[in-house]
């Protein structure tokens, strides 16, 4: 019989960390004081995360027999028998009810059209599309995209173009980095865990995190230098920012090719020190530089 321990862990709440970019908006924007919009991209944060844990639900239902293979996988609630085939499937269809319904009552209705498309695309990505070399990784990252999508909905804050692609590149990176890991684990087993893998070699991924590393920082630095974001923050010195970016970059990819962890962003954000306090760091800039700018007015 499932326990309350095997729910929570098959919603997996860590992954809800993703959900963060909703408030990117907000923050890019340099309106991170206004309580009303902090409240509504709380909103959107919990109906997100709703339907985000409906479609993970979704996608262990689906991937139950190639998750037994797996060697971490394996012990994921549905794949090791903790939770059966229709509480799961009672499960997807209770939470994305939820996250959709709770989405249509308090939020503007883009909101709702966003998400709808977010579960679209995970559906498509589960049923078929995760199998395709490229097509699987590019669609990891647009997931992330359309959690900035659903933030400018919910507060109707305009994304920068440069912020979106930025969003896109760095997720991209993530997930190619996570390819990396299973290739790994297909060097030392000999085991596919995506028919993807097929796709992919340890040469190309390399190369290719090299390439997304420098993109992902060309990207983010020119959007510091944008016209807009010196008007937004008051400030021309935004690109200071970029120093946190760097590093945040080089300690993933340390943590990719020395130390071999890339299986899961979320976990490795959540247990580095060294990242989290990049992060915060980070973050800290942004919400000094607004403070500092409203003490000034």
């Amino acid at each position: 019989m499932a326990t309350t321990k095997d729910i929570l862990y098959l919603l997996r709440p860590h992954q809800y960390l993703k959900n963060l970019f909703i408030f990117a908006p907000v923050l890019f924007a340099a309106r991170v004081t206004e309580a009303q919009l902090l409240l509504t991209s709380l909103l959107a944060f919990a109906c997100f995360s709703l339907t985000a844990s409906g479609v993970y639900v979704f996608n262990d239902l689906r991937d139950r027999e190639a998750d037994r293979e797996h060697p971490k996988k394996k012990n994921r609630p549905i794949a090791s028998g903790a939770v059966s085939p229709g509480l799961a499937a009672g499960l997807t269809a209770g939470l994305l009810a939820a996250g959709l319904g709770l989405c249509l009552v308090l939020l503007p209705p883009a909101c709702t059209v966003w998400i709808l498309v977010y579960i679209g695309l995970n559906l498509l990505y589960s049923l078929k599309l995760k199998h395709v070399p490229l097509l699987d990784v590019s669609i990891i990252a647009l997931g992330f995209v359309l959690r900035l999508f659903v933030g400018s909905a919910a507060t109707g804050i305009e994304l920068s173009a440069w912020i979106i692609l930025t969003t896109f590149l760095l997720a991209l990176f993530l997930a190619l980095a996570k390819r990396r890991d299973d290739e790994i684990i297909y060097l030392e087993t000999g085991k596919r865990m995506r028919q993807a893998g097929a796709g992919y070699n340890l040469e190309f991924i390399n190369v290719s995190l090299g390439i997304m590393a420098a993109v992902v920082v060309v990207a983010y630095t020119m959007y510091t230098l944008t016209p807009t974001v010196a008007g937004h923050f008051g400030t021309d010195k935004i690109y200071l920012s970029v120093i946190f970016v760097v590093l945040g970059i080089l300690r993933y990819l340390q943590l990719t090719f020395v130390y071999k962890d890339s299986g899961s962003p979320t976990r490795i954000v959540l247990k580095d020190r060294f990242l989290q306090a990049v992060i915060l760091c980070w973050g800290a800039f942004f919400v000094a530089v607004v403070v500092w700018r409203n003490l000034l007015r």
